[in-house]
């Protein structure tokens, strides 16, 4: 059996130290937009390159472009944490989510041919199982997919990259939401989504997404 190298023999700037900090800034970027990471909890550099099984060299690299995208935060002390959000900052992150996603939902409903309506359909049926069984972070990711799912059929990148920029930032956040809501259903507004999506009528589908991904986060924000 051939033995891995082990992390403290990795050269810095060497291939394999890329791709195992690539490795550890997609994990910890995609669990902290599922909110598994909570509002205010600490990370460390020594703890992440436990979990993940590498040195200080990618796990410090993963932090920084983390930092950098909002979805971490950086004390002067050196701390690094999940970002706790002021009621301003979540005002502000709603509107760029009443902006970009009602106009990536348009651009995807030329494109939003049935067999999407029926992914979109058993997409939301997973959320409606997250909720039954309480599972906060399972909902965040499933409702994300939902949302990302029709957005991919808007064929536009650079939009959903900076929507999904705005998720990032928000996960923490939506995880205590969902906490507060307790949600005994899935949204509302998904159901008038798909209906609009099957009807092609654009002011709807606008008018269902712009209050499906605002409602809650202006409520956490007062």
């Amino acid at each position: 059996m051939l033995l891995q190298p082990r992390p403290e023999t990795v050269l810095p700037g060497s291939a394999a130290t890329l791709s195992a900090h690539e490795r550890v800034f997609r994990a910890l970027r995609t669990r902290i937009m599922h909110g598994e990471i909570a509002p205010g909890a600490a990370l460390t550099l020594r703890g992440i390159g436990k979990e993940y099984g590498v040195s200080m060299t990618p796990a410090r690299e993963a932090v920084r472009r983390l930092v950098a995208e909002g979805a971490l935060t950086l004390s002067a002390s050196g701390r690094v944490s999940a970002p706790e959000l002021s009621p301003e900052r979540i005002e502000e992150l709603a509107a760029l989510r009443a902006l970009l996603e009602p106009e990536l939902a348009a651009r995807a409903l030329p494109r939003a041919h049935f067999a999407l309506i029926d992914r979109l359909q058993a997409i939301n049926a997973t959320v409606a199982g997250h909720v039954a069984a309480a599972d906060g972070c399972g909902y965040i990711r499933s409702n994300l997919e939902f949302h990302r799912t029709l957005y991919l059929r808007a064929q536009a990148p650079a939009m959903l990259a900076m929507a999904e920029t705005v998720w990032l930032q928000l996960g923490p956040t939506m995880r205590a939401l969902y906490g507060r809501l307790r949600r005994t259903e899935p949204p509302y507004h998904h159901k008038l989504i798909l209906a609009a999506l099957r009807a092609g009528d654009e002011p709807s589908l606008k008018l269902a997404v712009r209050t499906d991904v605002t409602q809650g986060l202006r409520l956490l924000a007062q």
